[in-house]
């Protein structure tokens, strides 16, 4: 605690002046070198011995400097941080969104959720499924990860990182003092639609198709329109639960993977006819038969 460079000085201090109680320094000295009164070391000697370590650096109940806040401030932040949520819409407070609402420092507000345990950017997420089939697929595809077949290719399908998810499946958890909020990880899609999408980086085409799902028909069926359009050779292929594209995006020269937003799963076609082997994403589970399909769809 002597040597911290975090803590508060006023912990620093007192545990300096504790080591040079314990080499047998006098009192006097003591409150010499850390400028202040010998009644001051005493007292913190004496606090050592009735609480040990924990009442270093320590400020007794009713002493210490008062708050600026006017009354009921700190109560109202903290009704309004579990209860209340901001007016323009986003999904949680900020210290300086609610330091506006009460006229008062961004630390100030930091401060009081620090003392509540109250952390409203921390959400943890939760998800349980109501599919029957669940334990059949999820071995199938923990499979492909501790045995994948020779020359196959794994498909992982997620959203775009721009969405916003509001409107959850199941009903989330509020944040209470010391524990975050909590929500599912899937969401209720309302207008969405899924945009499959494929890029020849020797022409720089874009071949895309929009569906009202995922399912492993569809992804076969773009496949098959992928083999309809581009003869087999290397392409790079995006798939992300967004609206259809308004414009060709450019390939840069001597790069495989291009065209992909950030945090899309991207995948390769294969050179050489051989397994294709899918992945469950987050809304997407399928299953060993739908591998089998997609291996039947390359060879041919």
């Amino acid at each position: 605690m002597a040597r911290s460079s975090s803590l508060p000085h006023r912990a620093v201090t007192q545990a300096k002046a504790l080591l040079w109680a314990a080499q047998g320094v006098a009192n006097e000295e003591i409150a010499r070198r850390c400028h202040v009164d010998s009644d001051t070391v005493r007292g913190w000697r004496k606090r050592f011995a009735d609480k040990g370590v924990d009442g270093v650096g320590k400020i007794a109940e009713g002493r210490g400097r008062k708050s600026w806040l006017p009354p009921g401030t700190v109560e109202a932040v903290v009704h309004d941080t579990l209860q209340e949520v901001p007016e323009d819409g986003s999904t949680q407070w900020t210290t300086r969104s609610m330091a506006k609402r009460f006229g008062i420092g961004k630390d100030s507000v930091a401060r009081i959720w620090r003392d509540h345990e109250l952390k409203p950017w921390r959400v943890k997420s939760f998800k349980i499924s109501n599919d029957p089939h669940f334990e059949d697929k999820l071995v199938d595809v923990v499979g492909l990860y501790l045995d994948p077949p020779e020359r196959a290719v794994v498909f992982s399908f997620d959203e775009k990182t721009q969405c916003q998810a509001l409107d959850r499946t199941q009903p989330s958890l509020p944040m209470r003092p010391g524990r975050g909020g909590t929500l599912t990880h899937d969401y209720k899609r309302n207008g969405t639609t899924d945009l499959f999408a494929t890029l020849n980086v020797g022409t720089g085409e874009v071949i895309y198709d929009c569906k009202k799902r995922h399912t492993g028909r569809d992804v076969l069926s773009f496949f098959k329109l992928i083999d309809l359009h581009v003869p087999r050779s290397s392409t790079s292929m995006w798939c992300s639960t967004t609206f259809p594209p308004t414009r060709r995006r450019r390939s840069r020269p001597g790069s495989l993977i291009q065209g992909a937003p950030v945090g899309t799963c991207i995948s390769h076609r294969p050179r050489v006819p051989g397994s294709i082997s899918s992945k469950a994403g987050s809304s997407s589970s399928l299953s060993g038969a739908y591998a089998a399909a997609c291996s039947r769809a390359s060879r041919r």
